[in-house]
């Protein structure tokens, strides 16, 4: 354990499972008291809740709210909790749906689910948390996007849709925010071993030709997602504002 986080409260959304589920670890034993906010509290692979883990493990608080990031009710209430541990200092977006599907049979209700989640849950959780920032003079916001909003995808085009847009908004509001403190970074993963994953519905022969392809012939763990975010969060990005981190084994930049 560390003390990169120490007086930090870091709130994780979609952090039940996965890729949120070890950062809100990783945030944990680095000295953050963390709020795990999520629609279930059970992880998706199974095991004890990431909340309650994190107080078993480390000496950190953590809590977890019942949360649609795409209800701003629920992302107000997130708020609140984070508040009773000090006020949030980190907030990552990291609720998201995927979903492949054949472009010309996609429906709008469809559309408006994924957007709703992926845009607009990420758009109205960094508004509620940024204003909190500003109001303790700064901290900092991380969208985890995808490889898919930086490279198109026929198979899955409102997914690249919405973490394109993510990255936009990620730019705009360091921009915005930048001037008050507040830090705005993306991470954009490639191919992770999580549940979310194996919504892809790969085949052995395209996943092998998949990770032929990432230059470093593996696919990615949660926890190397989670060590870039932790970076991200900490004074050691100080200086790290408005930008998008690919951490994918050099599977878009050499393809």
């Amino acid at each position: 354990m560390s003390d990169q986080l120490s007086d930090q409260v870091a709130v994780v959304t979609g952090g039940a499972s996965g890729i949120g589920r070890a950062i809100a670890r990783i945030f944990a034993e680095n000295g953050a008291d963390v709020v795990v906010a999520d629609v279930r509290d059970t992880p998706r692979e199974g095991g004890t809740p990431t909340h309650e883990l994190i107080e078993d493990e480390t000496d950190n608080r953590a809590a977890f709210v019942e949360c649609d990031v795409s209800d701003t009710d629920d992302l107000e209430a997130t708020v609140a909790t984070a508040d009773e541990f000090g006020g949030v200092t980190v907030w990552v977006n990291n609720a998201g749906i995927f979903r492949t599907e054949e472009f010309f049979d996609v429906t709008p209700e469809e559309y408006d689910q994924l957007l709703n989640v992926n845009v607009k849950g990420a758009f109205f959780g960094a508004q509620y948390a940024a204003e909190a920032m500003v109001e303790r003079c700064g901290g900092s916001i991380i969208n985890v996007s995808s490889v898919a909003g930086i490279l198109g995808n026929g198979g899955y085009v409102s997914y690249c849709t919405s973490k394109g847009a993510l990255r936009l908004l990620t730019y705009a509001l360091a921009h915005r925010l930048g001037p008050d403190g507040v830090r705005v970074n993306a991470i954009h993963p490639g191919g992770v071993e999580t549940a979310m994953l194996g919504d892809a519905h790969l085949d052995d022969q395209a996943r092998d030709a998949f990770v032929q392809a990432i230059p470093s012939r593996r696919m990615g763990e949660p926890n190397d997602i989670a060590d870039a975010a932790l970076f991200l969060a900490s004074d050691r990005s100080s200086y790290v504002n408005g930008e998008s981190l690919l951490v994918d084994g050099g599977y878009t930049n050499t393809g």
